[in-house]
């Protein structure tokens, strides 16, 4: 009896120990094959070498070989204007530099529209598209939003001046809405978006067309300017806008009523009989 115990005992052991030995090969193969598909899904997406700032990069500044760095990024998701080879961003055979010409954060792709040519000056010039010139105009704390105003900004600009015998007949002072959403590209002499705190500017450089240009020329000449900030992401358009002096105070327009001039009758009177009779004629002046 007790060697059929002992038996029963041995074969169970050596039951329980194959079990266990099956589920650990079962649990490694599992293992192994779930990081073969991780890695297989990790080659599926194809990658791209991309330079990117390796610090903040700021308007005006030089880009130099330590500035940047390469990483991997996914083809499918390249920025355009990206740089993929050190020889496009630095060429060999121009030891001219490139200037940033937009701010640049730790991480963020080089691009072609942030960067100058080589050996092309950062200025004002690079920022206007094509057809559109620089204007520049005056301003102080109370036209110039009280100094917070940033270079990129977008602006409303109103006309105020004098208007005398029109031949509408209008008199008196107005304001109107001259320009809308006009792109600030300079705040003084500064072309860049770094400007710390609030900055009591005497000129601002706008984009316009060169039709925008004579008129504002024009409105600067004849009245004053001031400009009016437009929010970030703000995609409305504005109306036609004026108000005078008398709309203002909630005046209604006077009417001028033309005097009436009654008719000029001449007439010559005569005697007929016993009777007395005016006798109309035609006046003589």
């Amino acid at each position: 009896m007790r060697a059929v115990f002992g038996l029963v005992l041995i074969v169970g052991i050596v039951l329980a120990g194959g079990a266990v030995m099956m589920a650990k090969k079962y649990i490694t193969a599992y293992q192994n094959e779930l990081a073969r598909e991780r890695s297989t899904r990790a080659k599926v997406v194809p990658t791209v070498d991309v330079y990117v700032a390796d610090r903040t990069l700021t308007y005006g500044e030089m880009l130099s070989k330590d500035a940047v760095r390469k990483v991997r990024w996914p083809e499918n998701a390249i920025p355009e204007g990206s740089f993929t080879a050190i020889e496009d961003l630095f060429p060999a055979e121009n030891a001219k530099p490139r200037f940033i010409l937009r701010t640049m954060e730790k991480d963020e792709a080089i691009l072609l529209v942030k960067v100058t040519a080589p050996g092309e000056d950062a200025g004002i010039t690079s920022q206007l598209e094509r057809g559109m010139r620089a204007f520049a105009i005056r301003v102080d704390v109370s036209t110039g939003v009280s100094g917070f105003l940033r270079p990129s900004d977008r602006v409303d600009i109103y006309w105020t001046g004098s208007i005398r015998n029109t031949i509408e007949g209008a008199n008196g002072e107005i304001t109107r809405l001259i320009e809308t959403g006009v792109k600030l590209i300079a705040v003084d002499q500064s072309a860049g978006g770094d400007i710390d705190g609030t900055v009591i500017a005497r000129t601002v450089t706008v984009a316009v067309r060169p039709e925008q240009v004579a008129a504002l020329a024009q409105a600067q000449t004849s009245g004053r300017l001031s400009l009016s900030l437009v929010g970030v992401g703000d995609d409305t358009v504005a109306s036609a806008i004026e108000v005078n002096q008398r709309s203002l105070l909630g005046m209604s327009a006077i009417e001028i009523v033309p005097e009436v001039v009654e008719k000029k009758v001449c007439t010559i009177r005569t005697r007929r009989g016993a009777e007395v009779v005016d006798i109309p004629i035609p006046c003589s002046n």
